[in-house]
């Protein structure tokens, strides 16, 4: 028997590296995982969040879903980058017939855009702490021509994105359905993909900041290309193998503390500009995702530079799961690489 398709949608992750496919089945009592899987994208056809070769995407897409046999047309996708600007800002407490123009009045200063080149979007977070007179408000403003990107994207794969969402959202998403949670942690959502490394901090369910970083995996696959003399995908597999596997191990070493310690420095800048404004002294705890989690040398350092528990995220245990479709030890592996997919397989059509 099928489950209701009223509102439903399938997460779909596109990634530089690698394209994920999720669906959920949502009921009032519990959350089904019906449907996960991944597919990799070649080199180059996708760069920085933008697709450098549509038609090679598409079939992988195509191929994807055909793999999994999903049938639903309608799908929610993210983006991320240098091309979404999300910021807190503060603004006048007006009548909402007026907010929308004070909005993207203000918006216009923090945007290094044409405000006639981006889409804006907001969502009111409370009052200021600082004036009642003031609202505290979430603002997100995307490039329309990366929307449009995206848009002919899943046409061209044969679907609808009815719903576009920011990564880091979707992240925060499925994070907020893992059990065992205590809002009251100051906690930052750490995604190191294989281009960006997204920053979320979080308390009581409420980001109060983020950010994306242009620094990934790639950073690693191009060093161990240079320093081994071979090509972008053998390098890839050097990754993915044990240390004592690569053709010399103690560079191979080297190269993994090497990027651990650029990753951890630009983070580090990024946590304490932020905790300088709050009354917060640390983060409490730090949740890891992307294919950064799989670095042993990088999750080292940064729970010695942060003083927090560094933990690497589990996005199925919020979910039901057949045990006999999907077996623990694939959950374990691909479990730090699903989280955008699952938040956006989370999401429904008429979601704000």
């Amino acid at each position: 028997m099928g489950f209701s398709r009223k509102g439903h949608l399938v997460g779909l992750d596109i990634g530089s590296s690698t394209i994920k496919a999720a669906e959920i089945q949502i009921s009032r009592k519990n959350k089904i995982l019906k449907k996960f899987g991944m597919i990799s994208v070649p080199p180059g056809a996708i760069m920085d969040g933008r697709i450098k070769d549509m038609p090679e995407v598409a079939n992988n897409i195509r191929a994807l879903f055909n793999s999994l046999k999903i049938k639903e047309k309608k799908v929610a996708i993210s983006i991320g980058g240098q091309s979404v600007v999300i910021k807190t800002i503060n603004t006048a407490n007006v009548p909402e017939k007026d907010l929308q123009q004070t909005i993207v009045a203000e918006a216009e200063q923090y945007i290094p855009y044409d405000i006639e080149d981006v889409n804006i979007d907001y969502q009111i977070m409370g009052e200021s702490e600082f004036s009642s007179d003031q609202i505290n408000v979430l603002l997100v403003a995307v490039k329309k021509d990366l929307v449009a990107e995206y848009m002919t994207l899943t046409a061209m794969a044969g679907l609808n994105a009815s719903i576009i969402d920011v990564d880091t959202f979707a992240l925060q998403n499925i994070y907020e359905t893992l059990p065992g949670l205590d809002p009251t942690d100051l906690t930052l959502l750490l995604d190191v993909g294989a281009s960006k490394i997204s920053l979320n901090v979080l308390k009581n369910n409420i980001s109060m900041m983020m950010r994306d970083n242009e620094s990934g995996i790639f950073q690693i696959i191009e060093e161990i290309a240079e320093r081994f003399e071979t090509d972008f995908l053998s390098a890839k597999k050097i990754l993915q193998a044990p240390v004592s596997e690569a053709p010399d191990s103690k560079i191979m070493t080297a190269i993994l503390q090497e990027a651990s310690d650029i990753w951890c420095s630009e983070i580090i800048e990024v946590v304490h500009a932020f905790l300088s404004n709050t009354q917060d002294a640390r983060i409490t705890k730090v949740v890891l995702s992307g294919g950064g989690s799989y670095i042993q040398p990088f999750l080292t350092r940064l729970e010695t530079e942060l003083d927090a528990k560094v933990t690497i995220i589990e996005p199925f245990a919020g979910l039901e799961l057949d045990e006999n479709k999907f077996s623990s030890a694939y959950i374990s592996k691909v479990g730090p690489r699903a989280p955008i997919a699952l938040g956006l397989a989370l999401r429904r059509v008429d979601d704000k």
